[in-house]
Parts: C-alpha cells; sequence; structure tokens
C-alpha cells in the first residue's frame, strides 16, 4: 500500500511547480513554503493546481517529512537558513544546479552543489536527484514505445533510507530510480545537467530527450 507523505516545497518555479503537481496528483499532502504567498510563483502554482497549501517557511518544513529544494542555486542559502533548524533528521531533496557563466559549472567543478546544499543544514538528509534535465521533463516524461524501459533519474546521497525514500517517489512519478552512490557524486549529475542543457539548448537538439539504464 502506497504511503502518502507529506511534502514541501521550497521553490515552485519551472521545476518544482511540476513536481509539486504530479506529486499531488498522486494523493500526496503537498504544501508550498512562501514568505508572500501572493507572488507570482506561489499564484502560478495554485492556478495549476489549487489543492497547494500555502504556509510560512518554518510552519510548512516543520510539517513535513520530505522537502523538496527547488530554488536558483545562488538562493539556496537564503532559502535554507531561516528553516534549518526544522530541517534536523528531514529529507531534502537538492533539485538545483550551480550553472556558471557559459554553462560552466558554477562551483569550479571543485565540489558539488549538493554538498554546499548540505554544508548549510548539515542536519538534514540531503538527496540529490531531479536534475539532469530541464524542467520540461518534469512536465512530462511519458517516451512510448520503448516497453518497459523509463527514463532514468540519477539520485545521489550519503543516507541510504532517504535515498530509498526519494527512489519511491522517482517510481511513482514514473522514473527508473538509479543510485550512483554518495553525495559527492552529485558533481557528475550536475555535469550531466549541463550536458543535457548544452545538447538540448545550445545543439538545438530539444528537450525531448532523457537518459536511460540498459543492464545486462
Amino acid at each position: 500500500m502506497k504511503k502518502v507523505m507529506k511534502i514541501t516545497f521550497i521553490g515552485v518555479g519551472n521545476v518544482g511547480a511540476p513536481l509539486a503537481d504530479h506529486l499531488q496528483k498522486l494523493e500526496h499532502s503537498v504544501t508550498i513554503a512562501a514568505r508572500n504567498p501572493n507572488s507570482p510563483s506561489v499564484q502560478a502554482a495554485l492556478s495549476r493546481n489549487a489543492s497547494f497549501k500555502v504556509e510560512p517557511p518554518l510552519e510548512a518544513v516543520k510539517s513535513a517529512e520530505v522537502v523538496f529544494l527547488a530554488t536558483p542555486f545562488t538562493a539556496n542559502e537564503a532559502a535554507l537558513s531561516e528553516v534549518s533548524s526544522a530541517l534536523e533528521g528531514k529529507i531534502l531533496v537538492d533539485c538545483t544546479n550551480p550553472v556558471g557563466a557559459n554553462l560552466t559549472h558554477g562551483l569550479k567543478s571543485e565540489r558539488s552543489g549538493a554538498e554546499v546544499v548540505q554544508s548549510f543544514v548539515p542536519a538534514a538528509r540531503v538527496v540529490k536527484a531531479f536534475t539532469i534535465y530541464g524542467f520540461e521533463n518534469f512536465e512530462d516524461n511519458i517516451y512510448p514505445g520503448y516497453g518497459d524501459l523509463k527514463p532514468a533519474m540519477l539520485i545521489a546521497g550519503n543516507d541510504g533510507i532517504a535515498k530509498q525514500t526519494v527512489s519511491t517517489l522517482c517510481q511513482e512519478l514514473g522514473w527508473e530510480p538509479v543510485d550512483v552512490g554518495n553525495l559527492s557524486m552529485s558533481l557528475h549529475l550536475e555535469h550531466m545537467t549541463l550536458l543535457w542543457i548544452q545538447m538540448a539548448r545550445v545543439q538545438g537538439l530539444g528537450s525531448g530527450f532523457v537518459w536511460a539504464r540498459l543492464q545486462k
């Protein structure tokens, strides 16, 4: 029997809004953490799905079992600072990417953005997930014609139980979760995001492609 989870989103832009929408339609309880409930992004999310709850950030995070971080990377520290105490022991799904000038890694590939996120909230159980693609594939990840083969969602983290919870959410959303290892492996996932952007946006391949895993 599927477990209904209390999920909070910090950030409901191009990435956060479709993920929140799909999770709510899977009957999870989804709350938007918002300082200003009348902000354009919150109102746009509510126009998409009126079933979202909207609460002040600290209240929204306190009541959550899983928190999705889907803000611009440069906003992460500020977004997490006011809720860090409430994140102790909770699963924090890092959906963000440090993108630098000319589509380079924003941290010069010296450290993953997910490890930086973990440093902001040391007591949280950070799992990198829902990156490696553009937002279009979070809106619609259906690729018919491949039998049982599902698009792969690569995840990384240091906590095995947290990764299993995120893997279950991935499966419910139609992805094949692929655990690539500890949180430090997020650096490679962030480079996969840059590769996808280069191919889709710069080279003009378009957003309608994903990675998949074939295994003997």
